[in-house]
């Protein structure tokens, strides 16, 4: 739900003008290559049902309303980490490396995004000489678990049937209009 507030007319500490209203923001954000990532993967796990066929980006761009450019970005990351498999030649593309049974969302955000952590300290005791006496630090690490073990525990075929469902769902509300 997003939140709006307004400042004051008098000119604070911010950086915008103290008259306009301002979003807020998140606190914990995924990135667009994140997201569109996620996608990217869900397109090809879509794809996979049907006998592996290779799928070309513009294909995925044209679907899922992402720049071809960004995709082309996005899926290098993905290739790397053994996510995504390219195909040459007449009928290539891409497809999955393995089924979607097989991939977890976490798999991808981690090639996307880097280690899932709320703070640097949790995945790098070396970053801070306070760990030790600090406050916060377990509830730091304990909600990055939270949030580590939630992605481990989702699959793209979790996800793949997520959207068959909403999908079906959407197609039975347009018809019953």
């Amino acid at each position: 739900m997003l939140k709006y507030f307004a400042i004051s007319d008098k000119m604070g500490p911010y950086p915008w003008p103290a008259k306009d209203f301002v979003k807020e923001s998140c606190m914990i954000k995924l990135s667009t290559k994140g997201r569109y990532g996620t996608r990217l993967m869900l397109n090809l796990a879509r794809h996979h049902k049907d006998d592996q066929k290779a799928v070309i980006l513009k294909h995925v761009a044209e679907d899922e309303a992402i720049s071809i450019r960004y995709l082309e970005q996005i899926i290098i990351p993905l290739k790397i980490n053994h996510l995504v498999k390219s195909i040459r030649g007449a009928g290539g593309g891409y497809t999955l490396a393995r089924k979607p049974s097989e991939i977890r969302i976490c798999d991808i955000l981690h090639a996307l995004e880097g280690s899932c952590s709320l703070v640097e300290c949790v995945e790098d005791e070396t970053f801070c000489d306070k760990i030790k006496t600090c406050g916060t630090y377990e509830i730091w690490k304990a909600a990055t678990e939270l949030l580590k073990n939630y992605f481990e525990n989702i699959s793209l075929q979790d996800a793949l049937e997520i959207s068959d469902k909403k999908l079906a769902a959407a197609k039975k509300k347009a018809k019953a209009k």
